[in-house]
């Protein structure tokens, strides 16, 4: 049964609109909709995932004119890391606003981590993205980081980023990594999932965004390529794969289908499906105790991964 904390919390998401004294719930994205306010109002809602823990420092860099931080505790292991790849629909986020997510996961693994600014749609379409992020993943790789010592990992669109990034890897050729990590994964880009209907009176997403964003970032292209949406990719070959979803989520059809195919693969994948949880749930510890049980499990998994 879900927590009273987790119950109130989706009570506030589904009846946000009360809130700005308003009778009914506002679609809030279309191809009307401002993408740079829309960045802006992300960065203004960074709080939301609480501070920066205790010990860990943040040391902004530049790798190949691509923004990333690293975020790392006092006495990091220099031959392991966390590659994370930000959510934010392919048009949105930045090491600001997911530094502090980043960071709980380094506490909590004991393992740095590498967080980076891809570049965003509409601005910059597929296959931006995934280029920029096989890009710094090979700069850890010349810096002497074993592929065997990292660990990719993201949210929502990027942790469908993260999964698009094994089959991009696999495919060039590339030492892949020890596991990945990807909570509520946008894993199918055509949003043909009955969840993208059936679930989206409860979500921390901006309501009929997932149509909009798929098309900024697509383009002209396939949304059904592997590149753009895994869940229509070949999946043999893949390592291990851990995959937070909630019943409440918009993405949870993206994450079962794709776990399913993963497992017909014979990929060790973990599915997680939290019981009346929402989208990317385990990004808020501070709020729901469902989430801080995951994130332990998430932190865990690192360590037994890479930690050692």
């Amino acid at each position: 049964m879900p927590s009273l904390q987790s119950n109130l919390f989706r009570f506030i998401l589904k009846h946000s609109h009360l809130l700005h004294f308003q009778l009914k719930r506002r679609a809030v994205i279309d191809f009307n909709t401002s993408i740079p306010r829309f960045r802006r109002d992300c960065e203004k809602a960074a709080g939301l995932f609480g501070k920066i823990p205790p010990g860990i420092e943040v040391s902004p860099v530049m790798i190949d004119g691509i923004r990333a931080e690293w975020i790392q505790p006092s006495r990091a292991a220099k031959d392991k890391v966390i590659l994370y790849t930000h959510g934010g629909g392919y048009v949105s986020g930045s090491c600001r606003d997911h530094r502090s997510i980043v960071a709980r996961v380094v506490k909590g693994s004991e393992v740095g981590a590498l967080l980076f600014e891809y570049g965003l749609a509409p601005e910059n379409p597929f296959p931006a993205a995934i280029e920029d992020s096989v890009a710094v993943y090979g700069r850890l790789l010349d810096q002497g980081i074993p592929a065997s010592r990292i660990i990719i990992a993201g949210e929502s669109a990027g942790g469908g980023l993260c999964l698009a990034m094994l089959l991009a890897l696999r495919d060039r050729g590339v030492p892949l990594p020890a596991a990945a990590v990807a909570l509520s994964p946008w894993t199918d880009l055509k949003c043909t999932g009955e969840s993208y209907r059936t679930k989206n009176k409860v979500s921390l997403a901006p309501a009929e965004s997932w149509t909009v964003f798929s098309k900024y970032y697509v383009g002209d292209n396939d949304p059904c390529l592997p590149w753009i949406s895994p869940l229509y990719g070949d999946l043999h070959g893949l390592p291990p794969i851990l995959i937070y979803t909630g019943e409440d989520d918009e993405l949870l059809d993206d994450s079962i289908l794709f776990a399913e195919k993963a497992a017909a693969a014979d990929v060790d994948v973990t599915l997680k499906v939290g019981r009346g949880m929402v989208h990317c749930y385990p990004l808020l510890p501070s709020f729901i105790p469902e989430a801080r049980q995951a994130m332990e499990e998430i932190c865990t998994f690192i360590k037994t991964r890479i930690g050692k």
